[in-house]
């Protein structure tokens, strides 16, 4: 009979052939899946990956618990409006094609606006309208294409790490098999004893075979189920026409089974079965191993849960006080401030808000929500200043994904990192080169060397410990910075923060401290109203000598503001009822005339009037003068300011002789600044508070946002430092510069127990157990040395 593969899933199509497009299929669901690829111009996806789809089943039904709202509610993470954004675990996805498709989904539906794959997760992140498209549909859409999400109602309750135990399953299959083959294998080391003393025999022939077979026996699951990831791992690099680590060890595990399986076949011998079930048994441990380090140091540096956000609280007394966000309890009355994150869902409770939802689904429109209405954790309010009530606990780790979200990332490439694929890449073909060169003087000089040699190369030169020392050497210090109150985004940072040569500095909430404050008035005094008016504009706003400004008034009765707009750089404008008041630069208020140039002031005009201003008394860090001294001497440094020059008098007694000072600098101003310094070959460090600076933080090649108490989340800044270890910031760069000289130095031993190791390899002297046994014990020489160095590294800091 003439047995066809299905076009789409690769299933045989012995019973049922349905022909489509000259193409067979085993089933219409995948016809249909073929259908919507060709009639969305998605065809290129076979190219990718042939018979890589999931065999479509009879869903009917299945999932028509979506329709209950309830059920639904506890999926979707994100619902206002026409939007919705869903997270769903896709057991599917195991390669490239499988990304193709997936983040193309928007192709397939014009309800779906974007989707991204958490590939080392499989979590499949979906953006869609609900005007005419709901969950199910979404649902039933990746079931006809064959990615069937996998949905758990026990998990919509407690978020759950979810975890692979394939890992374990397959250790346990090549231990079982392992301890059996050696039991199996001891006649034959006594055999071959007895035979060298007495010429004998220890254990009777008619057994022999029945062993020698039971011990392949026990190999076959070794080889095709628990050593199959490195078989698939191997052939995807070579088809995509690269050298990955896997390669070599494919290849041995290749060379080892089918030299055994002839060897008793044609009764030359008890083969290496032992070798093999032991070389995937230590690899599968080694691999184990690395896995839950791994996973404890992500679990460790799980540390931005606990990065400084704060937000007020409003008592029943009406007393206002900053609380950390993970403090908020269900019920809390919250207020938040122009430009700050809602870090809870809850319920708006004042009039009006203006919500930008760009964190969480891209879209940059914001959204009008009036009094009763839920918002969700994620937005960022654009109109002055709202309360809301928690309606839950606030979920730190949420606020996390918002800071990492693709949307905020660029495509910054580390260098150690391009550094360790390139090396892995031409380890792996010296150490083929080396394998078969050596194979070929052996099966001259000695052919029953031959295997032995070239299995023990392919085995102890495997490039693991190489790949591993940058992730757990970055990871490792990645979770000390965080206990030490510097919480960087991701690895790399650390990796672009060793290359920084040129730092620069904006004055205002970054060098100066928010905490110590003085000020004095001049001009026309203040109305009651007047000053209740400023008080109320003042609340709404984030700005360091807003909140200055807000801390030394007195208190005043909490009102609504009808309007409130803030023009960055400038200043603030709030209207209550036929009253409004400005607030911010003599320009802004209206008195071009006002110099102000050696003073930082905040002028005041109340229903278009100039009134007056408050004077400020810069307070500096604790700290200042050493930091910069120190910085000076490994670093180019400058200061921006947006303020006027009032202070540089000051600023000259702080910091070194022949520092550029730029001043009245506006936020594009800034980012300007940082880009022709970039363009000069310059690796530049932008330091700021996170408000005006996010141009400049997002253009520099880090970007480090100094916080103190306020509830402000900017994911343009690459790691957010904690105002009270500001002093300490020279030190973190260092230790950074260190960090990547242990990658070098745990990539310069790894080459030395590698050369070592191939020299004992290819001179005979090394048996492929004992090296199957030493490649993951090197691996974990390598995962010890990187976490003890950086562990001694994180003892330098206070």
């Amino acid at each position: 009979m003439d047995r066809k593969n299905c076009y789409h899933c690769g299933d045989d199509c012995d019973r049922i052939q349905i022909k489509f497009d000259g193409k067979t299929f085993c089933c219409n669901g995948c016809k249909t899946v073929y259908e919507i690829f060709s009639n969305n111009d998605l065809s290129y996806y076979y190219d990718l990956q042939s018979n890589a789809g999931a065999t479509p089943k009879n869903i009917k039904g299945k999932y028509d618990f979506l329709d209950t709202e309830t059920i639904a509610e506890k999926l979707v993470e994100f619902n206002d409006d026409d939007q919705q954004v869903v997270r769903l675990y896709i057991p599917h996805i195991h390669c490239s094609s499988c990304i193709w498709l997936l983040e193309n989904l928007n192709r397939l539906s014009p309800f779906i606006t974007n989707s991204q794959i958490d590939f080392p997760k499989k979590m499949l992140r979906v953006n869609y309208t609900t005007s005419g498209f709901s969950l199910k549909e979404l649902v039933l859409l990746l079931c006809r294409i064959g990615y069937e999400p996998y949905i758990s109602l026990e998990d919509t309750e407690t978020k759950k790490n979810s975890v692979d135990r394939s890992l374990i399953y397959k250790l346990g299959v090549a231990g079982f098999a392992f301890g059996n083959v050696m039991f199996l294998s001891f006649p034959e080391y006594f055999d071959l004893a007895s035979s060298r003393v007495s010429g004998g025999e220890f254990w009777l022939n008619q057994y022999q075979y029945i062993f020698r077979w039971l011990m392949f026996a026990f190999s076959v699951p070794v080889v095709f189920y628990a050593a199959k990831d490195y078989f698939t791992s191997a052939y995807k690099g070579l088809k995509s026409k690269f050298l990955n680590i896997d390669v070599p060890i494919a290849l041995g595990i290749s060379v080892l089974f089918i030299r055994s399986t002839l060897e008793i076949i044609f009764n030359w011998g008890p083969g290496f079965f032992d070798s093999l079930t032991g070389l995937v048994f230590f690899l599968l441990l080694g691999k184990f191993f690395q896995q839950k380090t791994y996973s404890f140091l992500s679990f460790e540096r799980d540390y931005k849960s606990y990065f400084p956000m704060a937000v007020t609280q409003i008592f029943n007394n009406g007393k206002e006080k900053a609380i950390p966000a993970h403090q908020i309890k269900k019920g809390d009355r919250l207020l938040i401030r122009n430009e700050e994150i809602i870090p809870v869902d809850g319920l708006l409770l004042t009039n009006k808000a203006q919500i930008d939802y760009s964190f969480v689904t891209g879209e940059a429109e914001p959204v009008t929500k009036r009094t009763g209405e839920k918002i969700y954790a994620g937005g960022r309010q654009m109109n002055g200043a709202i309360e809301m009530e928690a309606l839950k606990q606030v979920s730190q780790s949420y606020l996390t994904g918002l800071w990492s979200n693709t949307i905020f990332q660029e495509d910054k490439l580390s260098k150690f990192q391009t550094l360790t694929d390139s090396i892995g890449k031409r380890f792996t073909v010296a150490v083929l080169s080396i394998a078969i060169i050596a194979t070929l003087f052996w099966s001259w000089k000695e052919p029953g060397m031959a295997l032995n040699v070239f299995t023990a190369v392919l085995i102890i030169a495997c490039p693991c410990a190489i790949a591993l020392a940058s992730p757990f050497t970055l990871g490792n210090m990645l979770r000390i910075f965080g206990k030490k109150k510097f919480y960087l985004k991701n690895a790399q940072t650390i990796e672009r923060l060793a290359q920084i040569d040129t730092a620069i500095f904006d004055k205002t909430g970054t060098i100066t401290t928010n905490q110590k404050s003085m000020a004095s008035y001049e001009g026309m005094p203040l109305t009651i109203e007047e000053e209740s008016l400023m008080k109320n504009t003042l609340r709404a706003s984030n700005h360091p000598l807003s909140r200055k400004l807000y801390d030394l008034l007195t208190e005043h009765d909490i009102d609504t503001l009808d309007d409130y707009q803030e023009h960055i750089g400038q200043g603030i404008q709030g209207t209550r009822g036929d009253a409004s008041i400005r607030i911010g630069s003599a320009d802004f208020v209206g008195n071009t005339a006002q110099n102000d140039t050696q003073r930082t002031a905040v002028h005041i005009s109340s229903n278009e009037n100039y009134k007056g201003s408050y004077i400020f008394q810069n307070q500096y860090r604790t700290g200042i003068k050493p930091l910069f001294q120190k910085m000076a001497n490994t670093f180019k440094m400058a200061i921006l300011s947006g303020d006027n020059e009032g202070d540089k008098s000051r600023l000259e007694q702080l910091i070194p002789m022949a520092t550029p000072m730029f001043f009245h600098q506006k936020p594009k101003d800034k980012m300007q600044v940082v880009k022709k310094l970039q363009q000069e070959g310059r690796k530049v460090l932008m330091v700021g508070d996170g408000l005006n600076d996010a141009g400049a933080l997002a253009q520099s090649d880090v970007g480090i946002a100094v916080s103190e108490n306020i509830n402000v989340f900017s994911p343009a800044c690459d790691a957010i430092l904690d105002a009270s270890k500001f002093r300490q910031l020279y030190d973190y760069i260092m230790i950074s510069k260190k960090a990547v000289q242990i990658i070098k130095l745990s990539f310069a031993l790894s080459l030395v127990y590698n050369i070592i190791g191939v020299y004992y390899a290819v001179t005979g002297q090394l048996q492929p157990v004992i090296a199957a046994i030493l490649m993951p014990l090197s691996s974990i020489s390598i995962v010890l040395f990187t976490t003890v160095m950086t562990n001694l590294l994180g003892r330098r800091l206070n």
